[in-house]
């Protein structure tokens, strides 16, 4: 990877415009993650690099060889500007010079900035970049894209676009370590790492400076079980070359696939005051399952278990008489139900994970076909309930009610199973507290951790069906079978209808039949855009960050009792409020969940000039936990 007289560069003529571009070495993508502009002002696009065994290409600062990825948007129609992202680099050697880049494949992100939003966008865009093995070649390629004008939905692209921009440093929250100290002494940098979560491998840093001053590879030593690392790296300046203490650095600091970088002067740099917000060490699985479990049983009182927990009543209503046995197999199997559909979404998300693409918590909510056929099945079960008319086996709405008078002998352990597995389905967009913490531990790491996690959060859940499973005895403090439970059963059937119809109603909003609009709470809601929170932050702005969606009802519960009501409505009218609807799929909406740990919603941040990195919030949010992190942040 040379650029001298070791290696034979060769310009070749531009390819002809195309949305992909292959040589003997490469082949080259331009790709967008959605398939129109909606009303998009910044739109998430994405161009890939895929090697042949061997080759390399270049970071944004290559070293001592190379240049790095330029792209050219003349001739662009509805294009004000085109950013282009870096995901991690990895260093190289070779001949003893240090340069930084890529093998295999690299998606480098892209951000255009559309002039005119909700028009249609022709892009135009010649690519050069260098590849190197023992020889070194540059490439140009004319590349195009067209997107129309139109819903904005998610493209078969945005997973792999999403998986790069997840990779790009940040300030080290989504790394999850900080640096906690920055000197220099001499002709040496030293710079200091804690890792509350992963110890580190083979830590490593580059430093982007002025002209005329230098760093070498840094030397590195690892204490405190590997979660404390100093870097030490040797300054090189020219004659008259800058301070290096009182010049202004970019310090990259990577360690496998996690990356933090800062823009600092190490004269005016502060250790933080209150760490990194980290994940739990790999090894303390034991108490994150402890959470895992009592998070599964919080599930149980949240709204969105509601009408399973009402179809589960009346079946125990109309049984109280039955034996004890009876009653005991019948709540061993709703909670086997629930159990095993846990199980099933651990395994499915291990396999997407594998696969490359966006996982997380209720996102299943986020898919038109899911939420027509449970909006579907939750009105049939509404009219079985209500009598309208009678399903007979095998038919699985049938089961899942189990509220016939002919039922087989074997249809109310089935019924009770798939009764376990239909609250499984109806609680995942619910983030009850504890939930968030472990789903997000768990899809951090391996599909060990993943499968354990989920397990006790399904145990968690079941936790009262097991109850009644070893004490039948407690059934008999419910009141006696008579004419009221016909009232309830309407009641059963009126919120399975309710429901469907408001799985429905998302659906439509999903689809286009109806716009989406913005929340009418009084709130002067502005759409959330996480590139522009640095410099609000440093104009002296504090500023809020709701994550929601139409189908998380946690979400409306935080803001029809807290984020409306006095005292919280008040203080954010003095903020920048920022609303990030993860109703559909949005690839920067779940990058920026991952930056803190997050895989599901909903998720409040708050940053300010005292919080620039952001005060997470809890999931179940409290007007004091609100006015505080308020208060902290200015």
């Amino acid at each position: 990877m040379v650029l001298s007289a070791l290696a034979l560069c060769t310009f070749l003529q531009p390819a002809m415009a195309g949305d992909s571009a292959r040589t003997e070495q490469t082949d080259v993508r331009l790709m967008s993650a959605v398939t129109a502009t909606g009303d998009l002002k910044n739109v998430p696009l994405g161009v890939s690099i895929a090697m042949k065994p061997g080759w390399k290409t270049y970071w944004r600062s290559p070293g001592d060889a190379g240049f790095a990825p330029s792209i050219d948007i003349s001739g662009s129609t509805n294009v004000a500007a085109l950013g282009i992202a870096y995901p991690v680099p990895h260093r190289f050697e070779l001949f003893g010079l240090q340069t930084f880049g890529y093998g295999e494949e690299v998606v480098f992100p892209l951000t255009l900035t559309v002039a005119n939003p909700g028009a249609p966008v022709s892009l135009h865009a010649r690519l050069r970049y260098l590849v190197c093995e023992q020889v070194c070649i540059p490439y140009e390629h004319d590349l195009s894209l067209d997107l129309p004008a139109g819903p904005a939905q998610v493209s078969n692209d945005a997973a792999l676009i999403s998986r790069f921009q997840a990779l790009v440093p940040d300030a080290g929250a989504r790394a999850r370590f900080a640096l906690t100290g920055l000197t220099v002494a001499g002709e040496t940098l030293s710079v200091t790492l804690r890792s509350d979560g992963l110890p580190f491998a083979k830590p490593d840093a580059v430093v982007e400076a002025p002209s005329g001053l230098y760093f070498d590879k840094p030397k590195v030593e690892l204490l405190g079980d590997g979660h404390e690392a100093r870097l030490s790296l040797p300054i090189q300046r020219d004659p008259g070359g800058p301070d290096p203490a009182s010049t202004a650095l970019t310090l990259t600091v990577f360690d496998g696939m996690r990356a933090l970088e800062q823009k600092i002067v190490p004269a005016l740099f502060a250790a933080p005051a209150g760490g990194v917000q980290a994940t739990q060490p790999a090894t303390n699985l034991g108490p994150m399952l402890l959470v895992a479990l009592l998070g599964g049983l919080i599930l149980n009182v949240m709204p969105c278990v509601l009408p399973v927990l009402l179809l589960k009543l009346s079946h125990v209503l109309e049984s109280a008489g039955a034996a004890r046995n009876h009653l005991r197999a019948s709540f061993v199997a709703s909670a086997a139900g629930i159990v095993t559909a846990f199980g099933v979404l651990a395994g499915i998300l291990i396999a997407i994970k594998a696969g490359g693409a966006t996982i997380g918590w209720g996102i299943q909510f986020q898919q038109p076909l899911f939420l027509g056929a449970l909006a579907l099945l939750c009105l049939v079960l509404a009219a079985n309930t209500w009598g309208w008319f009678q399903i007979q086996v095998p038919a699985i709405a049938g089961a899942l009610g189990n509220l016939t008078d002919r039922a087989e002998p074997r249809r109310p352990l089935l019924a009770s199973f798939l009764s376990g597995v239909l609250a499984t389905i109806l609680a995942t967009p619910c983030s009850a507290p504890f939930v968030g913490t472990a789903v997000g531990f768990a899809l951090a790491r391996g599909p060990q951790e993943i499968a354990l996690i989920f397990i006790a959060l399904g145990t968690g859940l079941a936790l009262p069906y097991l109850a009644i499973a070893a004490m039948p005895g407690l059934v008999a403090w419910l009141p006696r079978p008579g004419a009221w439970m016909l009232w309830l059963k309407r009641a059963l059937g009126l919120s399975l209808a309710a429901t469907g119809l408001w799985l429905g109603f998302i659906l439509a909003q999903q689809t286009g039949l109806l716009a989406a609009t913005q929340r009418a709470d009084g709130i002067a809601w502005t759409k959330f855009d996480a590139a522009a929170i640095p410099g609000l932050v440093a104009e002296g702005k504090v500023v809020f960050v709701d994550v929601t969606a139409e189908w998380c009802l946690t979400c409306k519960a935080n803001k029809e009792f807290v984020l409306t009501k006095a005292p919280v409505a008040g203080a954010l009218g003095e903020t920048m409020p920022m609303l990030a609807d993860w109703t559909r799929p949005n690839p920067a909406i779940s990058a920026y969940l991952a930056e803190f740990g997050r895989f599901g919603i909903p998720m409040n941040v708050v940053y300010g000039p005292k919080a620039p990195q952001g005060i997470l919030l809890p999931e179940l949010l409290s007007s004091d936990d609100v006015m505080t992190a308020l208060k902290q942040a200015k």
